[in-house]
């Protein structure tokens, strides 16, 4: 082995240093390896120190991530006068981006476990604002939709190491309890924010705006990231299993391209059921491959354990409902109402206040004496009633005495809801698992949302399409029927609650969270 000297920090101090055969002046055994972990240890240390600050970065990241779903949203009218494409196309705007993000989260969640969430997370940032800085700057409609899939891209590498960063960094159980509180206020009122910024941006500035801000936020992030964030990397790294891989993502692919389909075509197409069927099939494949293989892409001991399962179907549950919220009382008031894209977000503003209010207050101060059980199974009760309240709008209600007040139900529900699932879904688990733990948790708020659009969508359409049969298409009855079609998506968002009510009733345990490893009970 060659020998050289690496300078003062590695020269051994005395006779336990300068053991037998090593030259003067040379480097002691475990020189190099010493000083990385050294290093490693001091930016462990600032991590740690500087913890509040790490929490701050990650949620600025989780923001982005989450307004990006309903910011262009607002944007689209502008862009699709402004780039010239069809209505036929428009809808793959937003389709690019959901099948890229939802598809590749648990691969990006693994990569993170292999390589280290610092290195993730800081290569996701990157280019997602890339991605954002040519979706902004596009001329053409094929040029924007590639963008969008690439944010969708690294979107999926993004979300799950800004959560597993956030696990392994507060491991104390009241600091964690108030860092998922402020997480879960931002993934639950992402949505909403994005409604507003995008409103504001649109009408002010320019529909380009609506991807140019995220370079403000990946920006505010990376250079955060880069001073705070410890590599978080595990000692023991699992293996990639490249076979579970494929399958995972053909599966989770198929099933958010077929809930997409069913917004263009009915339910009884092949280019509908036939992708749903696919990816059934793919992801029972791959649970029997996980089953077998000595490394698995996504352990089963992850979801097997009792609170994880019953979180992760909160999280699946309350993303399909909370869409009834943000899309169709989004229609309501512009198109019934007559209110401005900027009115619209600013009516959802105490909605997202008091769902990061309870979201901090309730898991910093409940979560831990009490456990999930007494916190979500209720939040799905009051989202679901929320929903059922919203069903009693008309033509003429006003905000102040209609709308307020559901909303205000609905947003205390979720804030019961979203915190604490997020906490729990990755609490105790394995340090080489929290990756792919934190991937389930984007997968299932990411695949729960595509499924509440496209079947929420489905059932207003088709309720809409039957009021009028029969009828003059006069102004008013038009205008009915889209009240109408409304209100059966708010009673289809009520019923998604009120069956999170019964299942997270029945699965979670009652009992205070677990702390540590020793929570992992498969």
């Amino acid at each position: 082995m060659k020998h050289r000297s690496e300078g003062p920090a590695d020269q051994g101090g005395g006779g336990a240093g300068g053991g037998q055969g090593a030259r003067p002046g040379g480097p002691r055994p475990g020189g190099r390896r010493a000083q990385r972990e050294a290093r490693h240890e001091t930016v462990r240390n600032r991590a740690q120190a500087h913890r509040w600050w790490v929490l701050a970065v990650i949620a600025t990241a989780q923001l982005m991530v989450v307004l990006d779903a309903t910011i262009v949203n607002i944007a689209l009218p502008s862009a699709q006068k402004d780039l010239g494409f069809s209505n036929a196309n428009r809808q793959w705007i937003i389709t690019a981006y959901a099948l890229a993000f939802g598809s590749l989260l648990l691969l990006g969640g693994r990569f993170a476990d292999l390589i280290g969430r610092k290195i993730v997370f800081l290569t996701g940032l990157i280019g997602f604002a890339a991605a954002s800085g040519v979706g902004g700057a596009a001329q053409s409609f094929e040029m924007l939709v590639v963008a969008r899939a690439a944010q969708g891209v690294f979107g999926a590498m993004l979300a799950p190491a800004a959560l597993s960063l956030l696990t392994t960094t507060f491991t104390d159980a009241k600091e964690r309890a108030k860092a998922f509180g402020i997480y879960g206020a931002v993934a639950g009122a992402g949505g909403a924010v994005g409604l507003l910024l995008g409103g504001v941006l649109t009408e002010y500035l320019d529909w380009r705006w609506c991807l140019y801000v995220n370079l403000l936020f990946a920006v505010l992030a990376i250079v955060g990231a880069a001073r705070l964030i410890s590599g978080g990397r595990p000692a023991e790294q699992p293996g990639l299993d490249l076979p579970g891989a494929v399958l995972a993502t053909g599966g989770l692919f198929c099933i958010v391209y077929g809930f997409s389909n069913a917004e263009r075509h009915h339910w009884g197409s092949p280019q509908t059921w036939g992708f749903l069927v696919g990816g059934v099939v793919l992801l029972l494949l791959f649970v029997l491959r996980e089953r077998r293989t000595a490394h698995p892409l996504l352990p089963l001991r992850v979801v097997l354990h009792r609170q994880r399962g019953a979180s992760y179907l909160a999280i699946f549950l309350a993303g399909a409902g909370l869409f009834g919220v943000f899309l169709f009382l989004t229609y309501y008031l512009q198109q019934i109402l007559g209110y401005s894209p900027i009115k619209t977000g600013l009516a959802f503003l105490p909605m997202v206040g008091v769902m990061i209010v309870m979201s901090v207050v309730v898991t910093n101060a409940v979560l831990p004496r009490t456990g999930p059980k007494p916190l979500v199974p209720p939040g799905m009760l009051f989202a679901a009633g929320g929903m059922a309240w919203l069903t009693g709008l008309d033509l003429h209600s006003s905000y102040a005495a209609h709308i307020l007040a559901p909303l205000l139900l609905t947003g205390f529900g979720v804030g019961l809801i979203f915190a604490p699932s997020f906490n729990m879904a990755t609490a105790g688990v394995r340090p080489q698992d929290a990756g792919v733990a934190s991937a389930m948790v984007n997968t299932c708020q990411q695949v729960g949302g595509s499924v509440g659009t496209s079947l929420l969508n489905t059932l207003a359409t088709t309720a809409a399409t039957n009021y009028v049969v029969g009828k003059r298409p006069t102004k008013l009855v038009l205008a009915q029927a889209q009240l109408h079609s409304f209100t059966v998506a708010f009673w289809w968002s009520s019923a998604i609650f009120a069956l999170g009510v019964v299942l997270t009733g029945l699965i979670y345990r009652w009992g205070r969270p677990a702390t540590g490893d020793q929570s992992i009970a498969t």
